[in-house]
């Protein structure tokens, strides 16, 4: 007769440390965003984006990882929920928000003002307990300044129109607004994954050529923003009309 339940497997020498090994993974990216913010301390923007991107594909990556490794069973002694809240607010917000502060792309006067305030609101939003809807979709906009900032530096925009960016994002993270996360929502995922994967090529061809592309890269992924800016738009449309997906 066949046992009700598998049998609890055991946590042997190798599987503690491939799952300790995951979090030293994750641990990483404070380690890539900390480059980062030594690239820009030094005015090298593009590297520092070289950086941010390095550290965008080992949180894409991690928590995969953690999921076959199982480090909730085997590496108990950490919480990865909270490692990785510590290391996105390194690379999502702080290293963005030092880059702000110091480019030259905000009003001389409020670029430090400015910076703090993208700091303090996305603190916030990362201790919100709702941050994500039951259909993976963000809740208010979800401090995802590394982003924003490497548009900023993309399409340098007049000073007051940065700091207009800055205050209103910073608003809608508080906002009851839905933002799409690319890998969880189901929605249209596949023209979403496949539009990330081209962003982030071109976002690669942009940092090659120090943040200086010719136009066509530039409208193409000013066109792959505004499609991910929108299907939070569309999310809402639905959901009002009773028919979120």
């Amino acid at each position: 007769m066949a046992e009700p339940f598998p049998p609890p497997v055991e946590a042997g020498p190798m599987r503690r440390i491939v799952a300790y090994g995951v979090h030293l993974f994750t641990a990483a990216g404070a380690g890539l965003g900390f480059l980062a913010l030594l690239a820009a301390t030094r005015g090298e923007f593009p590297a520092m984006f070289g950086w941010l991107a390095v550290a965008l594909v080992v949180d894409g990556i991690d928590g995969s990882f953690a999921r076959r490794a199982r480090v909730r069973e085997f590496a108990p002694a950490f919480s990865g929920d909270t490692l990785d809240l510590v290391v996105d607010y390194v690379t999502y917000v702080l290293v963005p928000a030092y880059a702000l502060a110091v480019s030259g792309l905000l009003p001389e006067a409020l670029g430090a003002a400015a910076a703090v305030l993208v700091c303090v609101t996305s603190a916030l939003y990362f201790a919100v307990a709702t941050m994500k809807t039951d259909d993976w979709y963000f809740q208010g906009f979800p401090a995802v300044w590394n982003v924003v900032v490497f548009y900023l530096f993309l399409l340098q925009p007049p000073p007051m129109v940065t700091l207009s960016v800055v205050v209103a994002l910073s608003a809608l993270t508080f906002a009851p607004i839905p933002f799409v996360h690319p890998f969880r929502v189901r929605r249209l995922r596949p023209l979403t994954l496949s539009l990330l994967l081209v962003g982030a090529a071109l976002s690669v061809v942009a940092i090659a050529e120090e943040l200086r592309p010719d136009g066509i890269v530039i409208a193409a992924l000013s066109a792959i923003g505004l499609y991910f800016a929108g299907l939070g738009i569309f999310r809402s449309r639905d959901s009002n009309s009773g028919e979120r997906r």
